[in-house]
């Protein structure tokens, strides 16, 4: 992992997240402040992952960006309250009970054999043909997976049947992610 994040910007990105996705809710709108800090500035991937009552509420991001950090921590946070397929859009009514973790990522690896993944450590990206998944190395450790359990469940998310990662034609990536949330 690159530089970590301070616990101090860590606070600034959830902060400007819970922002974005209040006025998006109730604006239809998001105006982001430039940052001065460095780490927020530079350009990383990162997960916005939504919860209520401790259940997954939205999760979208993006594995690389063209964007500073807390840019790309606002459109993540505003896709995944209401662009995720899974669920609705969030409402008025949702922003009472919501809690937000943000991960952020460190670049894709791709792995010549899966023994290189640690659970715990590593998310997984998988491609085979126009199939595509990913789970974030949190999902693996919440749910107590070992790491085939950890692979099958990837090709599952990626529309895949469970065996698929054992297969020549299927590209694994790992990554690593700094994983930060809100106390709720």
């Amino acid at each position: 992992m690159e530089e970590l994040l301070s616990t101090k910007e860590q606070a600034i990105l959830l902060d400007i997240a819970r922002t974005a996705i209040v006025s998006h809710v109730r604006h239809s709108d998001v105006c982001v402040v430039p940052r001065e800090e460095r780490r927020l500035n530079i350009k990383r991937g990162c997960f916005v992952t939504i919860k209520q009552d401790g259940n997954l509420r939205g999760c979208i991001g993006n594995f690389q960006s063209e964007i500073p950090l807390f840019k790309e921590v606002s459109q993540m946070a505003v896709a995944s309250s209401s662009n995720d397929p899974r669920f609705y859009p969030m409402k008025e009514e949702d922003l009472d009970n919501f809690s937000l973790q943000i991960s952020v990522l460190s670049p894709l690896v791709k792995i010549a054999t899966p023994d290189d993944i640690e659970v715990g450590k590593h998310g997984i990206y998988m491609e085979k043909s126009h199939y595509r998944g990913v789970l974030l190395p949190q999902v693996a450790t919440e749910n107590r997976w070992d790491r085939t359990t950890f692979l099958s469940q990837t090709c599952l998310k990626a529309g895949l049947p469970p065996e698929a990662w054992q297969d020549g034609d299927t590209d694994i990536y790992i990554f690593s992610a700094q994983i930060f949330g809100e106390e709720h």
